[in-house]
């Protein structure tokens, strides 16, 4: 039984983020019915689904939610009541040019500003319920209001101290995961150089890369978002995003120098000095991503550094005419060995304990 246990709670403990986010959810959802309903509002049902709307995985996303919806409501709220007052209509025909002149320059902002969505809703309920409830445009506007105010409060509220989520928690996994995929591609890329690689499968290991940027940096604007109304201390997530993007670049420019091959009689000679920087630089990378996820100080960086000497060394040795064709692929690892340097100091700057000594003298 305590075996089975503890295999069920593995998988729990893996997806704490996933699982707190589903507790949040629902102590929302039941909170906002019960206030709506003490409340008596009209529609309990938009005070729900507010409050799951608002309810985000992180506070800063919350922040973000509750902030567009409200303003997206409120606004389309104040345009739907005033048409629908405003304009006299009757009967169906009426309604339905009503509904036009309502949804048209609504979702034309909506277009431009995505962030103002509800707005088009909430105009077409303020509408639509007077002809379904028999109550007045205005009475509409004010209750859609109401019920939309009391789901974004209750949701905020639970977001903010039923088991919170801060962005800037969260930014050490997503920087991790992103690290251990740059990694990853790196060792793919370099070993390419001694076999070749065709233009798909450089898409296939870069694209998981892209993918996990895109949510790193959208889950540092949320960050930022709860820094900047003080719900959450720490470091500036700008110069740790910013380097682990050209990192990205980095291995982008040592991707297009992996296309073709080595010539044969080089294979032999570059092919351990490579397969040293491949290695060098994919274990500190992820020594780095299990240091931001401990919030320790930033590994060694040293033996990096040894590595990219010796590759140079060894380039160094050719023929002028030979050294030049490998211009490109040194200048993208003299790049990442500055982008590394600078993520050493990032993770010190997010690390949680004293840093150790992580570099020896160079030559």
């Amino acid at each position: 039984m305590i075996a089975f246990l503890k295999r069920l709670s593995a998988p729990m403990r893996s997806r704490k983020a996933q699982l707190g986010l589903a507790i949040r959810v629902t102590v929302a959802a039941f909170a906002a019915l019960a206030i709506a309903t003490a409340f008596n509002l009209m529609l309990p049902l938009w005070a729900v689904l507010t409050a799951l709307i608002v309810t985000q995985m992180s506070v800063g996303r919350s922040l973000k939610a509750t902030r567009d919806y409200m303003f997206g409501t409120v606004g389309g709220a104040i345009y739907g009541g005033a048409v629908a007052v405003l304009i006299p209509h009757s009967g169906e025909a009426g309604l339905l040019a009503l509904l036009v002149l309502a949804v048209a320059p609504l979702a034309f902002i909506a277009a431009i500003n995505p962030s103002l969505n509800a707005a088009t809703v909430t105009a077409v309920i303020v509408l639509l319920v007077p002809s379904m409830s028999h109550v007045n445009p205005l009475d509409s506007a004010v209750d859609r209001v109401l019920e939309v105010t009391v789901g974004a409060v209750t949701g905020l509220l639970v977001s903010f101290f039923v088991l919170p989520s801060r962005a800037h928690n969260q930014i050490r996994v997503s920087a991790a995961r992103s690290l251990e995929l740059i990694a990853a591609a790196l060792s793919e890329l370099l070993a390419g150089l001694t076999r070749g690689r065709d233009n798909d499968a450089l898409h296939q290991i870069q694209d998981g890369i892209g993918a996990a940027l895109v949510g790193l940096n959208a889950t540092g604007a949320e960050a930022e978002r709860e820094r900047a109304a003080h719900l959450s201390s720490g470091p500036d997530t700008g110069p740790l995003l910013r380097t682990i993007l050209r990192l990205r670049h980095d291995v982008v420019m040592i991707g297009r120098a992996s296309v073709v091959p080595l010539p044969s009689e080089l294979q032999a000679r570059l092919a351990a000095p490579l397969a040293k920087v491949g290695d060098a630089i994919a274990t500190y990378l992820r020594s780095t991503a299990a240091a931001l996820r401990s919030g320790v100080g930033a590994p060694a960086i040293w033996p990096t550094h040894e590595a990219l000497q010796g590759y140079a060394a060894e380039i160094a040795s050719l023929p002028g005419d030979v050294a030049e064709r490998f211009f490109a692929l040194g200048f993208s690892l003299e790049q990442m060995r500055q982008n590394l340097k600078d993520l050493e100091r990032c993770v010190a700057e997010w690390s949680e304990t004293p840093s150790v000594a992580t570099t020896r003298e160079e030559d």
